[in-house]
């Protein structure tokens, strides 16, 4: 089992110059609490490469890690890294990780989730996603257009008087370039890939500044997608606004 894990968080890291279709998911208490996820579904991923995971005539695997186990458990070996590499890995605490896959159904999905008290707490899930997918064995050697140790981007979210935002920030410039300029190479795996937004809200939307967003029948539920290499040279193509009614 432990093997199987370690495979499939191998593949995870692989899965970001593969063609990857991502939902971020958050539901939104009328108290500011609430549950984020965000899921990757390998099913493409695994159509092309399933049948070589099929040879290992393993079992099917849907597991979950809690990283706060996982951060106890290994405490003693965490505390000899450095600051920096410690505190990388203390923001993975809040957060539990599904992994599901079946080689011979073709179903693979990776899904990060947390609870929280307020949306803040969440900030970066996108960010914490790809630093999940660094515990594999040899996830070292996995290239990821977005290396976990450094990031050039950042999300933040808030949620306080009926009204929603979600704003990226470029906070490396030259970072920021040099990702860009290694996804060139990826854009023919990359494209035909999304990102989509389904956000849950207590009361009916009244507005919301993402254009061409759908709504549920009740209005509480917002569904907005968008090209993922788009969203990879264009942080901000996400940033919006959702205002609830009274």
């Amino acid at each position: 089992m432990i093997r199987k894990i370690q495979l499939l968080v191998g593949l995870l890291a692989i899965a970001f110059i593969s063609s990857c279709n991502f939902t971020e998911e958050i539901d939104i208490q009328e108290d500011g609490s609430g549950k984020l996820s965000i899921k990757f579904d390998g099913s493409d991923m695994m159509e092309m490469g399933g049948e070589e995971l099929a040879k290992t005539n393993e079992k099917a695997v849907d597991s979950i890690i809690s990283f706060k186990e996982f951060l106890e458990e290994h405490k003693d070996s965490i505390a000899q890294l450095a600051p920096e590499e410690q505190a990388k890995l203390k923001r993975l605490e809040p957060f539990n990780l599904r992994m599901v896959m079946d080689p011979e159904k073709k179903e693979m999905l990776f899904d990060l989730f947390s609870d929280f008290k307020d949306i803040s707490e969440v900030n970066n899930a996108f960010n914490t996603f790809q630093e999940a997918s660094m515990l594999g064995p040899n996830s070292q050697q996995a290239p990821a257009p977005m290396p976990a140790s450094e990031q050039a981007t950042e999300v933040y979210y808030s949620f306080a008087k009926n009204k929603f935002t979600r704003t990226a920030k470029i906070v490396n410039e030259a970072l920021f370039q040099k990702q860009l300029d290694s996804m060139q190479g990826a854009e023919m795996f990359l494209s035909g890939s999304s990102y989509t937004l389904k956000y849950h809200f207590p009361k009916k939307v009244k507005s919301t500044t993402a254009e061409g967003a759908t709504f549920s029948a009740d209005g509480k539920t917002m569904i907005y997608q968008v090209d993922f290499l788009d969203l990879m040279k264009n942080p901000a193509l996400l940033d919006l606004e959702v205002e609830l009614e009274k």
